[in-house]
């Protein structure tokens, strides 16, 4: 293979960049379009300010433990790379899967609004080529071109330009972070009307509250995007922490405005901003976007032209982040061979480039699906995230634990219990709120769950390496959740159909002149409440159910590990050298047959070998004694293991190693070779250990076996023993 194939990540990244994709992922179309109006509709300006504040402190906790996983493994990838590193690939794959869907869903939701941004501003311009009309939603081929358009030229510039990429993406952020504290400015400066009433009077203040932080995973959705791109940070990861609490903080302050500021005017035929928030649905135009209707009202023409720049920055800053994210993370997954390998190749531009035109191709059709079954598929990021906040919280939790970390082991453990009840709340509908989601997000997060099932099979008939399959608990809980979420789905859609119903018998009372539709009402409710507890009902006894199950595998699994470990114990024995510490000859033989399928399969990856001798064990075994030749023999092992430390090393014979170089060790196996070199000649003079070393890199195109790489490096390893004597250095 080509080292062009194989290189890795560098960075470029800096402090202003990382907060730029941060903030320019979590906020797009939909946090001036249609988060104002919504979260308003449901809890006023202090309800959704209140809520969006408790939100912004949860998502500091769990910014703190992105931080953590940060540190603890420096990886592509982001949630993934810490499920897989903490729990294994099975626990990766079912994160990476549902991160997939989440950004996926954000950048497919912001790339259809573009066509929306030239309805409101533009008229019909795009509206030509009607194709069809689906769930409501007229597609038509102009808009779909427009929106194919703008992915393919943002996936361009992601895949051609990185460093433009970053400075475009700051520059944005900063142009709709200033047009959106302009307009609020302006509002607030010269409101002329109170905010009144501060929350919605049907419902009582505290659930208001709480159910807007409870969708707040949904508002931040994006913040955590830079830990994808760990690797191209060019500043110490100490700073991460202040750039997340930075963007998360950013955020919510952003949210705030847009939010207040649509409620400081509204049409003369509205009494209050409340009436004309629950029919700006039926509203066209300017007045259909009440942040936009503000702007207007306090700045004119002037105050809609700068809404119209910071909406159109915050849809290509969401793009550019999400593409971002989602090349990465494809990256990470193509190097575990969960997507194809040629998905991780980094172009000349040192960018995934495969990945991105596979994110490309994947988003080609949406356009043609409409805005409606986008808007179901954005509401399932809902839950998506949710879950992927308390994956990363319970790694961190377990990490810490492992390693002792108390404030990081609590702030997991909160992270993790907090998202649970979020959870909860979002998929039991109607016992705690009217319901948080559609009935057909319900449905779509099942079908995709089982499509992640169906595509799990395919990695492991194809799993060479044995990674996966490992973890039957986590199938176990996705299958359960799958039961679950199913239950909830047909729930919703009975209280649809007897929504649906009651509905029409009100119209029959309305034409036959009954006003007094009480009954009907009360009927609802008990029906809403009759089906919340049969559906509770069943669940505790499918939880009771699970949890028997799950206490006997992990029974059975104990005594598989207690079994499992001492087989281990025996097998550590025989594959460690007693003298050093390091792997032992019959490692380095299980080692050598086991490269050599991977090598007749094609499925080996690069790699390479550094045959060691230690000059003049003999000298000092007949000088000193067998047991300074012991301590030579020592000593010269962890000069080796210091210099690979991120390598296997095995002891092949009385004064013989050898060294299996991957990763970070294989990437820079000339400075570490150069550095081994130089320690020897730097210990000739005083007689400490001096190893002589040859270095041989794996040929794909000639290598068969094992053995022909190690017979290259044998011959250099002598060429430097002969050139270290020539220095001075002692033989046999």
């Amino acid at each position: 293979m080509s080292s062009q194939e194989h290189r890795s990540l560098n960075p470029y990244l800096t402090p202003a960049g990382a907060w730029a994709i941060a903030l320019g992922t979590s906020i797009g179309w939909g946090s001036l379009v249609i988060t104002s109006s919504t979260y308003l509709s449901q809890a006023g300006p202090l309800g959704s300010t209140l809520g969006m504040v408790i939100g912004a402190v949860i998502m500091l906790i769990i910014s703190r433990n992105y931080y953590y996983m940060m540190n603890c493994f420096p990886d592509a990838g982001g949630a993934y790379a810490y499920a897989r590193d903490s729990y294994g690939y099975d626990h990766g794959f079912l994160v990476a899967w549902f991160m997939t869907l989440t950004y996926l869903a954000m950048l497919w939701a912001n790339a259809t609004a573009l066509p929306l941004f030239a309805r409101y501003f533009f008229g019909t311009v795009f509206e030509f080529g009607k194709l069809y009309t689906i769930f409501g939603y007229d597609v038509y081929l102009g808009e779909a071109l427009l929106t194919i358009l703008a992915i393919l030229l943002i996936c361009f510039l992601c895949s051609a330009h990185r460093r433009t990429t970053a400075f475009i993406l700051t520059v944005l952020v900063c142009l709709f972070t200033i047009g959106i504290l302009i307009c609020f400015a302006a509002a607030f400066l010269r409101l002329d009307r109170p905010l009144s009433p501060a929350i919605v009077p049907e419902r009582k203040m505290i659930s208001q509250v709480i159910h807007i932080a409870v969708i707040s995973p949904w508002a931040f959705i994006g913040f955590e995007s830079i830990s994808n791109a760990t690797e191209e940070f060019s500043f110490r990861r100490s700073n991460l922490l202040r750039i997340l609490v930075i963007s998360i903080i950013s955020t919510t302050a952003l949210y705030i405005c847009i939010t207040l500021l649509s409620v400081t005017a509204y049409p003369p035929e509205y009494d209050s901003w409340l009436a004309y928030i629950r029919d700006v649905g039926n509203l066209g135009g300017i007045k259909g976007l009440p942040a936009f209707y503000a702007a207007r009202h306090y700045l004119g023409d002037a105050g809609v032209w700068i809404l119209m720049a910071s909406l159109l920055a915050l849809v290509i800053t969401s793009l550019i982040g999400n593409i971002l994210a989602l090349s990465r993370l494809f990256y990470a997954m193509a190097k575990d061979h969960i997507l194809p390998g040629r998905i991780s190749v980094l172009n000349r531009h040192d960018v995934p480039g495969n990945a991105i035109v596979l994110i490309a191709c994947i988003s080609l059709v949406i356009p043609f699906l409409g805005r409606t079954a986008i808007g179901w598929i954005v509401d399932v990021t809902t839950m998506g995230a949710t879950l992927i906040y308390g994956f990363v919280s319970a790694c961190t939790f377990h990490i810490a634990r492992v390693r002792n970390d108390r404030s990081d082991q609590f702030s997991g453990l909160i992270g993790l219990v907090v998202m649970i009840g979020f959870g909860l709340y979002l998929l039991v509908p109607n016992l705690f709120s009217a319901g948080s989601m559609a009935s057909v997000s319900y449905f779509l997060f099942v079908v995709w769950a089982v499509l992640g099932f169906i595509y799990f099979r395919i990695i492991l008939e194809k799993d060479q390496m044995k990674h996966f399959g490992n973890s039957t608990i986590v199938w176990i809980a996705l299958l359960s959740l799958i039961l679950f979420v199913s239950l909830v789905w047909m729930n919703q859609s009975m209280m649809n159909a007897a929504t649906n119903s009651m509905d029409h018998l009100r119209s029959v009372y309305s034409a036959s002149g009954i006003t007094d539709s009480g009954m009907i009402e009360a009927e609802l409710t008990a029906i809403r409440f009759s089906s919340a507890r049969s559906a509770v009902s069943v669940m505790v006894l499918f939880g009771i159910a699970l949890g028997i199950l799950l206490n006997n595998y992990s029974l059975i699994s104990r005594r598989a590990r207690e079994s499992e470990a001492a087989l281990g114990r025996i097998r550590d024995i025989a594959n460690t050298d007693p003298l050093t510490g390091v792997k032992s000859k019959h490692a380095y033989t299980d080692f050598e047959e086991k490269g050599d399928q991977k090598i007749s399969s094609g499925e080996a990856d690069p790699f390479a070998l550094v045959v060691c001798d230690v000059n003049g064990l003999k000298h000092v075994n007949d000088t000193y004694g067998h047991k300074a030749g012991d301590e030579y023999i020592r000593s010269a092992s962890a000069l080796i293991c210091e210099i690979f430390q991120h390598s296997p090393v095995f002891r092949t014979g009385g004064d013989e190693f050898v060294v299996f170089l991957k990763g970070r060790d294989f990437e820079a196996r000339q400075e570490l070779m150069d550095e081994l070199h130089d320690k020897s000649v730097s210990h000739i003079p005083s007689g400490e250990v001096v190893v002589a070393a040859g270095l041989s890199e794996y040929a794909k195109a000639s290598d068969t076996a094992v053995h022909q790489v190690f017979e290259r490096a044998d011959a250099r390893m002598y060429a430097e023993k002969q050139r270290l004597k020539d220095l001075g250095s002692l033989t046999r």
